[in-house]
């Protein structure tokens, strides 16, 4: 199952997928309705899908076997940068689908109009 999850591409990203599409939705129950609480969603989604998704890639090469203390050793600068750049190649697979659920936020509005 390990090798299915973090060898293979298709479950996570699947798992990016889904929590792309779930993000916007969960800051939608938070945020006001209105454009200017819709652009404030889209840039809070990017922000953290970013670091949710540099967190996921740390926990998949946690996941194949190393330390922290060996992901960690050549610098926690490089780490951070190495983690930061997977994270936003990963943005190949969830902003399409993240931008998707913003965009359909507004069919939802009850007080508001588009």
């Amino acid at each position: 199952m390990s090798t299915l999850f973090s060898d293979a591409l298709f479950l996570p990203a699947l798992v990016l997928g889904l929590v792309s599409f779930a993000v916007p939705r969960v800051l939608a129950r938070a945020l006001p309705e209105g454009v200017k609480p819709l652009m404030l969603n889209a840039f809070l989604s990017t922000i953290l899908l970013f670091v949710l998704s540099a967190l996921f890639f740390f926990c998949l090469y946690l996941w194949q076997g190393l330390s922290i203390a060996e992901v960690l050793e050549p610098g926690v600068v490089t780490s951070v940068a190495l983690f930061g750049r997977l994270g936003l190649i990963a943005a190949l697979i969830w902003a399409p689908i993240m931008v998707l659920s913003v965009a359909s936020l507004p069919r939802k509005w009850v007080k508001e109009t588009w």
